[in-house]
């Protein structure tokens, strides 16, 4: 019996401290250990030996409460109940250190379950701000292309409306230059309407003078 207890608390022992410190793929090994354990039958045999423990540390813890009240009214205790106090006394201690470990490993076993979880979703968390930050970083890159293009088309609008104005401005010139020269042409062809008027008195004027000169022959 206590060779066997010995046993389960050392193998308890290595599992807690292999689930506590992670020693190469140990840790994973003991992890599919107490997983193996908790799946199919295993929860109800567990559940079988805790309570036959449980009632074996009862009866030992008993064992010892009669031994002590004894002792108490005899006033000594004989070596024979010496000998079953410190039998009962080490058989519940490792029954209470076996439960008590067996416990802490189903603890343990949890939080760690929780915690690669937790590892999980953090590296996933991870993964995604990642992700996020490199589609800011090309968003940004974007824009900033963007706005240098806008700001070539913006120049290029100037540019386009400097020679609109230019053009505009030499139009204007042209038009100007136009009118002016129509203007001018107006005038010679007022001018020469006259002179030809001129020319037409002055054919009248000599006619007459011809005809004056004819009759005085």
């Amino acid at each position: 019996m206590f060779q066997l207890l010995f046993l389960v608390l050392f193998a308890e022992a290595a599992v807690a401290l292999l689930l506590m410190v992670k020693v190469g793929p140990l840790r994973e090994l003991a992890m599919r250990g107490v997983e193996q354990v908790k799946t199919g039958k295993g929860p109800a045999t567990v559940k079988t030996l805790a309570c036959t423990l449980s009632v074996i540390l009862m009866s030992s813890l008993t064992t010892i409460v009669k031994i002590q009240n004894r002792g108490h009214k005899l006033g000594t205790i004989s070596p024979m109940d010496q000998v079953l106090w410190r039998t009962h006394l080490l058989e519940a201690s490792l029954i209470g250190y076996t439960l008590f470990l067996a416990f802490v490993i189903d603890r343990l076993h949890h939080y760690v379950q929780k915690l690669i979880t937790l590892r999980k979703a953090a590296k996933i968390s991870r993964e995604e701000v990642e992700k996020l930050q490199m589609e800011n970083r090309t968003f940004r890159e974007k824009e900033e292309k963007s706005s240098s293009e806008m700001k070539k088309l913006q120049q290029d609008i100037a540019k386009l409306c400097e020679d609109m104005r230019k053009l505009k401005s030499v139009s204007d010139d042209h038009e100007r230059k136009a009118l002016e020269a129509e203007s001018h042409v107006n005038a010679l062809q007022k001018q020469s309407e006259e002179l030809l008027l001129e020319y037409d008195r002055l054919l009248e004027d000599n006619q007459i003078l011809q005809t004056q000169l004819h009759s005085l022959a």
